[in-house]
């Protein structure tokens, strides 16, 4: 059992395989809990509140449902790094271990309708609308799990596990790469309790933790599978000293175009998490992620954006944003991208690549025309067209009389704007 395991973790990973620029649906932890406890996995239980008025009977209450002694009063934003962080205020902390209820209730008034700053956020951090009152658990072992899709693995979902949990998985990988295994899962198979029950053992549960946390992997990877989850994080994934195995903190992200078939999840988003150009651009059926170099950029295709910003920084730049306009874009979507990214403060210079194949790139010039005529001050802009209906999409950007730098490929398009915003 263990050795068919073993055969097939890759220790030693290069690289994180849980990183992989994406878009979709983040819940906060406390929906992420509730969806757990309904599939029957072990977690810190908890409540939200919205208002310091009611977090006395939600202290009272989890001490007369699980004889809590202590609270844990943790922040809801959708980042990590919540108790390292600092709010806008001066506060320092966004989980908080509260002796008394008096405690949660200074905690939360500190908290709510501030804005929490991590390493994960911008400068500005994002707001707190929701407060997770838990039980405190006495904690004996911090263990990392995680469900994810990966494109590098082309048969389903991989298994992200480490005995080293409660601290940044990244930080792990880095230092001790030997400690992270992945498991990767043929979907026609599943996760199967043998597989579950071997990596237990590998992360170092003993005795009959070893299958309670066997019997959560499981329905964690089902609860994956059912939601349409491109992600599960459980960090930690831990043991208490009373013999339980509960998820105390959790991440999950769910695939965008399953919105249909998860409407009681999707109802659920956070639009004041959200960059605010991140939510409009959504509305118009754009894929837009903010990014800190100065080159924006507009493409058709995520792998040819990602490709895109790959070859943009070989030369040297940074791009300022992923932007997949994709293979529904008109000419009103595209204008609505280009008015967004030209009024980005940090981008200096756009690139705009676009191969037509179910887009049309007359389509998309017509909306880069439409978008910049709207534009008072327009940024330099390079044009890579190759594809369906690109001579009738150059036509229209050169009867338009728009400025812009025309490129035959796209070493050449990349060289140029990455020049062209050094020197601005």
């Amino acid at each position: 059992m263990f050795s068919s395991f073993s055969r097939r973790v890759v220790s030693n990973a290069r690289a994180p395989v849980w990183r992989v620029a994406s878009r979709g649906l983040h819940v906060h932890e406390y929906v992420a809990k509730e969806k757990m406890l309904a599939s029957g996995i072990d977690v810190q239980r908890g409540l939200v509140v919205e208002n310091t008025d009611a977090v006395e009977a939600v202290a009272q209450k989890l001490v007369a449902d699980y004889n809590t002694e202590w609270f844990i009063v943790k922040a809801q934003i959708l980042s990590g790094g919540r108790g390292k962080g600092t709010f806008d205020t001066g506060f320092k902390g966004g989980v908080k271990l509260a002796k008394t209820i008096p405690d949660a209730v200074d905690y939360t008034s500190q908290m709510l309708g501030n804005r929490l700053i991590t390493h994960q956020t911008t400068k500005d951090g994002q707001p707190v609308h929701k407060i997770f009152i838990a039980e405190c658990l006495d904690i004996k072992k911090e263990c990392y799990f995680a469900i994810m899709l990966n494109p590098k693995f082309t048969t389903g979902h991989v298994v992200v596990a480490s005995p080293k949990g409660g601290v940044d998985i990244e930080g792990v990988a880095k230092e001790t790469p030997e400690d992270i295994f992945t498991l990767e899962i043929d979907v026609n198979k599943g996760f199967s309790m043998e597989e579950a029950t071997a990596l237990a053992g590998r992360l170092g549960f003993e005795g009959d933790r070893i299958q309670k946390a066997a019997d959560s992997m499981v329905k964690l990877y089902k609860l994956a599978i059912e939601t349409d989850a491109t992600l599960l994080e459980i960090n930690p994934f831990a043991e208490t000293n009373d013999g339980r195995v509960a998820a105390v903190d959790a991440k999950f992200q769910f695939d965008d175009s399953s919105a249909h078939r998860h409407a009681d999840i999707f109802c659920l988003r956070d639009d004041s998490q959200e960059n605010p150009k991140e939510a409009e651009l959504r509305e118009h059926g754009l894929n837009y992620i903010a990014l800190d170099g100065n080159i924006a950029c507009m493409v058709n295709g995520a792998g040819l954006a990602m490709a895109t910003m790959d070859i943009i920084h070989a030369y040297g730049g940074e791009p300022a944003n992923f932007l997949d306009v994709g293979g529904m874009a008109t000419a009103a979507s595209t204008a609505e991208a280009m008015k967004a990214i030209n009024n980005d403060p940090q981008a200096k210079g756009i690139l705009v690549n676009i191969f037509g194949g179910i887009v049309r790139c007359d389509r998309i010039a017509q909306g880069i025309v439409d978008g910049v005529k709207e534009i008072k001050d327009p940024k330099t802009m390079v044009i890579r067209l190759s594809g369906n209906h690109a001579e009738e999409g150059w036509k229209i950007l050169e009867d338009s009389g728009i400025p812009f730098v025309k490129a035959s490929n796209l070493d050449e398009a990349a060289n140029t704007v990455v020049r062209v915003c050094a020197n601005m």
